[in-house]
């Protein structure tokens, strides 16, 4: 866990498939899911999984990409400032960045598709849409990729490196992304249900992008207790006993001493990482209400860290936090919050993102 004092989140913002953070927060309170059947394979076809996409992004790759427009319309929301100086560096993180595009490259060629072949292809890009300047950094590493980017600029902020950082994230979906995953059998014809303890696990994908922006002394809430964990188990599989969950997790208890917390959980609706990871927060944080919300956004990927984190601002500046949608009793968690429920008497919430081979990342987001 990082010995850094509070981050000040001076701005926060996201879009997902029902739109920016107020859209979406409205949506799962309401409790709706804007996944649906798509066919894995687009245009070619395949069996029907759970996506969920941003209005005006094509599932099938597109030239330029239908996902730049998005971007574009999110970076609007970001304070204008000389973004990508050494004074105000930005930070890009995610998983999938433009890899789709090498797959069309090879599917069906067409030499523009290299311009977002790669990260730094891709990031070069959005770089240049955006009008940032040069001092961008990229961090990809699977689910936990946000977390690492906000811990990178939380460093560069607290050593007086940089005034603010700008940590900005982006995963669309595309058929190359989900047929991944349809390999591994976990995204299939199921919908998700988070920590819902039952035969067959199952997740669902979904657009997200998501920006942060942080500072010393600006802001109403912080982050802290940033921890990283990696237990390099295996190329996809957790430790069976759970040691990584609960090594990642053990500094915040002592910070939090006094707080009432409530817990922004990975979720995924796979059962092996859901029964570790819920059986490890209820064991640090016995009582604190669970949610996971990719039941109704889908997972958002190496975003999923930044995405929700700007939910949970929503949720404590809004004074409610939504219940975890798809699913049902009986859960891996006594404490599992199926409905929505009233932040008057909670102090923090603890969001925390997983990822293949035991990566795990978890912070506290609570009024400054």
């Amino acid at each position: 866990m990082s010995a850094l004092p509070p981050i000040h989140l001076s701005a926060c913002g996201t879009l997902t498939a029902f739109g920016d953070e107020h859209a979406t927060l409205a949506a799962l309170l309401a409790g709706r899911s804007a996944l649906a059947p798509v066919p894995v394979h687009g245009v070619e076809g395949g069996d029907l999984v759970p996506i969920a996409l941003c209005p005006g992004h094509a599932y099938d790759e597109t030239l330029p990409p239908s996902w730049l427009p998005l971007l574009r319309t999110l970076a609007a929301r970001i304070p204008e400032t000389a973004w990508g100086t050494p004074r105000r560096p930005v930070v890009v993180t995610g998983s999938n960045f433009g890899v789709s595009h090498l797959h069309a490259y090879r599917r069906r060629g067409g030499e523009n598709h290299l311009d977002y072949a790669t990260p730094i292809h891709c990031v070069n890009q959005v770089a240049a849409a955006l009008g940032w300047g040069p001092d961008v950094t990229v961090f990809s590493h699977a689910c936990v990729s946000a977390h690492l980017g906000l811990l990178h600029a939380s460093r560069l902020v607290a050593a007086n490196l940089a005034d603010e950082v700008l940590v900005f994230s982006f995963d669309f979906i595309s058929p190359f992304v989900a047929g991944g995953f349809h390999a591994l059998k976990i995204l299939n014809a199921d919908f998700p249900a988070p920590y819902q303890d039952r035969p067959n696990g199952s997740i669902g994908l979904g657009d997200g992008a998501a920006f942060a922006v942080l500072t010393r002394d600006r802001g109403d809430l912080v982050i802290e207790g940033q921890s990283l964990y990696n237990e390099m188990h295996h190329f996809t599989a957790n430790r069976p006993d759970g040691t990584g969950f609960a090594h990642c997790l053990a500094g915040l208890p002592r910070l939090l001493a006094g707080r009432r917390v409530w817990l922004k959980g990975h979720g995924t609706g796979t059962l092996e990482a859901g029964r570790l990871e819920a059986a490890a927060l209820s064991a640090a944080f016995p009582g604190a209400p669970l949610v996971s919300w990719k039941g109704a956004l889908g997972h958002t990927l190496g975003s999923c860290g930044l995405v929700e984190l700007a939910l949970a601002r929503a949720a404590l500046h809004a004074g409610r936090a939504p219940g975890t949608i798809g699913s049902s009793a009986p859960g891996f968690s006594p404490d599992l919050a199926l409905a929505p429920f009233d932040l008057a008497s909670f102090d923090a919430v603890v969001c925390t993102s997983n990822a293949f081979g035991g990566a795990h990342a978890a912070l506290i987001l609570r009024h400054a």
